[in-house]
């Protein structure tokens, strides 16, 4: 019999079909404690609730107190009964309609709206706050996704007004106590169409014959002091979001696009990191400075991919028989060089390697998704993403090691209870995970690598691990396998970075800390949030796009895999990462018995079974672009060969997208990454 806990905080998440669950507090939630129906004590999903057990063996109680509201304002379509209209939610675990009170003059049924929540009672009631446009466009959904989690793509005119006031050159007066490194081959490596440009390189040798790696940053804390309309956004936005063939960045385009991006040969203020390297590629001495640089040019990762695959680019950098190009290729060629070094000695220390699929949407000249390709990320890629990985780490480590505060990028070591269910989900496979570190999880995703398992096991190991956040401690990144992180590289697109260089200058020029110090947990929190925020709402949103591209394919078959597997259904995800549900009444008649440990589906009667990787064909029943919903069937209602082994089979590789479960689980992301290239 379990002992009876007494009363629990933690985050109520509400089923469509009525019951629940809720999550409890703490670092280390454990197991989540099942709601009925009817029990759920007023609560909606996501609210901070008081949750008492009631049945300790069925791990099943009620909720006593709502302590905190999560939907303020809620968007959904319009409906009108009589005079009076309704809005109903978006989200299917909202269940119940809100009466509009208030002025409702000029809307009408069908409209996409937002209403601010001014009772939660039955009925529920609220104020309408804003309306998007028909319920059946895309647009308007991805309107009210934007508006939901807080993210605009404009600016006020006040923001917009003190960033025109900046200057747009940089000054002599700038240039008084820094380090001057125009007369250096500088670069910055990026995607072709990137335009905030935040981050360049350099390689040079010491007088010992040593190398020295130059990371130099857009020094945008010059630009966005504390306590002006321009730090207040960017704290208030905490991250630019990237979704499709769209941005709303985190600063307005005359920082962002202009005198803070390192654009091609301009003068620009940075704050650089230059570590001293001895032979088996380790830091063995660094400076972190002010400086200025003036880039020798700008190079895309197609150009520098194309370079160190042995041909030569038509255009740019690396195109003409020059004593630049020739400069420019031997920086290229040594900093590929080192990439690889630094791979090794990360792989050295437990850093794991999470292979990922990342997709880019083509979009037509109406606007809509032509196609959808799988990005596949090469050595120029690999080269910053290295380059990058060492200066976060040197300066937190230099940050640490000197005692100032710092928000650092923390990574913590996955729990005991998700090791031990990873080690459930994997023994089916034929693997048996002997431990939790970096080295053992390692030896796991080798095993797979290259094989029909390999996007199965790498999601399965993902969905294991912990969350990377912000925080004012370091706790070092388990992902990563690094005693210090922190994220320096991207001050122009993401608040912590910014927050971080601030933090530097003060130092660097003797100023107090005591006011940073407390600013800190405030920043790190902000961050984590906004993170969450922005990665839900580029999800969401791409999801309404799949829809879209999906559209006009009802009808047809496509080679999936299976993605998720629930209660409710299997998802299934295609080649170009569109994914979708094969509905349980969908599947083959049977009596289906769902294995939450296994993340399996077996039929009573006819042995079929769903599992992570196995691979099917899959029918577009439906694809709505104004929910982002994908329905799939199986061809003739076939499922998968009784009693197959999924280790002999074709596996298409993992993909990303929301996969909803019967109970919620944590996702994790435990490495850098950067929207427009994935390279962080």
């Amino acid at each position: 019999m379990r002992e009876r806990p007494d009363a629990i905080s933690g985050v109520y998440h509400a089923n469509p079909k009525g019951f629940g669950f809720v999550t409890p507090d703490g670092d280390d939630p454990g197991e989540d404690w099942f709601v009925p129906r009817g029990q759920s004590g007023g609560a909606w999903d996501g609210d901070a609730v008081q949750f008492v057990p009631t049945d300790p063996e069925r791990h099943a109680g009620r909720v006593r107190a709502v302590t905190s509201r999560a939907n303020p304002v809620v968007t959904g379509l319009l409906r009108r009964e009589g005079r009076t209209y309704f809005l109903v939610p978006d989200s299917p675990r909202l269940t119940r309609p809100i009466l509009l009170v208030g002025r409702v003059k000029g809307i009408s049924p069908g409209l996409r709206a937002a209403v601010a929540v001014v009772s939660y009672g039955d009925p529920a009631m609220g104020s309408l706050r804003q309306v998007f446009g028909p319920g059946e466009s895309l647009e308007s959904a991805r309107e009210a996704i934007l508006f939901h989690y807080n993210v605009s793509p404009a600016f006020s005119p006040e923001v917009e007004a003190e960033a025109a006031a900046l200057p747009q050159t940089v000054s002599p007066g700038d240039l008084a106590g820094r380090e001057d490194f125009r007369g250096w081959t500088v670069v910055t490596i990026d995607s072709q169409s990137a335009k905030d440009l935040d981050d360049a390189v350099s390689l040079t040798t010491d007088a010992q014959g040593r190398r020295v790696l130059g990371v130099h940053i857009a020094d945008v804390s010059h630009y966005v002091q504390p306590k002006t309309l321009l730090d207040g956004e960017a704290l208030e936005r905490g991250t630019s979001v990237y979704y499709v063939n769209h941005v709303a960045p985190m600063l307005p385009t005359a920082l962002s696009n202009g005198i803070c991006s390192l654009n091609p040969q301009e003068d620009r203020l940075t704050l650089s990191c230059l570590m001293t390297l001895d032979d088996g590629g380790e830091v063995a001495d660094y400076r972190i400075v002010q400086g200025v640089i003036r880039t020798a040019g700008r190079l895309s990762y197609d150009q520098v991919n194309e370079f160190l695959d042995g041909q030569t680019p038509q255009e740019g950098l690396l195109a003409a028989d020059s004593p630049r190009a020739q400069a420019v290729g031997g920086l290229v060629s040594g900093l590929d060089a080192l990439a690889a070094q630094r791979r090794k000695l990360r792989r050295r220390r437990g850093a794991l390697e999470l292979s990922s699929a990342e997709f880019h949407f083509v979009v037509g000249p109406d606007g809509g998704v032509a196609d959808i390709r799988r990005a596949v990320p090469g050595r120029g890629e690999s080269l910053i993403e290295e380059c990058m990985l060492l200066a976060n780490e040197t300066v937190a480590r230099h940050l640490c090691q000197t005692g100032v505060p710092g928000v650092f990028r923390v990574h913590e070591a996955p729990s005991e209870d998700k090791i031990q269910g990873l080690r459930r989900m994997v023994a089916p496979l034929g693997y048996d995970l002997r431990g939790g570190d970096g080295f053992q999880l390692q030896k796991l995703l080798d095993w797979a690598r290259g094989g029909p398992l390999e996007g199965a096991v790498n999601m399965m190991t993902l969905r294991s691990l912990m969350k990377a956040r912000y925080d004012e401690k370091n706790l070092g990144h388990f992902g990563l396998g690094a005693e210090y992180y922190c994220h320096f590289t991207s001050p122009i697109r993401r608040y912590p970075d910014l927050a971080v260089h601030r933090i530097l200058t003060a130092a660097l020029e003797g100023r107090g800390l005591k006011g940073l110090a407390a600013f800190t947990p405030l920043a790190a929190r902000q961050s984590s949030q906004r993170e969450l925020a922005a990665q839900s709402a580029e999800r969401e949103i791409e999801k309404l796009y799949m829809a879209q591209f999906m559209a006009d394919k009802v009808g047809q078959t496509f080679p999936a895999a299976v993605t998720g597997v629930t209660r409710f259904g299997v998802f299934a995800a295609l080649e170009n990462g569109v994914e979708g549900m094969i509905a349980l009444e969908s599947l083959p008649d049977d009596r289906w018995d769902f294995d939450e440990e296994a993340q399996t589906l077996t039929g009573a009667n006819t042995g079929l079974r769903y599992t992570f990787g196995a691979p099917l064909e899959v029918v577009c029943a439906a694809a709505d672009p104004a929910t982002g919903r994908i329905d799939f069937t199986l061809p003739g209602g076939e499922g998968i060969t009784p009693g197959i082994n999924v280790q002999n089979t074709h596996r298409l590789d993992q993909t990303r997208g929301r996969r909803p479960c019967f109970k919620k689980s944590s996702k994790s992301s435990p490495g850098n990454r950067k929207r427009r290239s994935g390279r962080r």
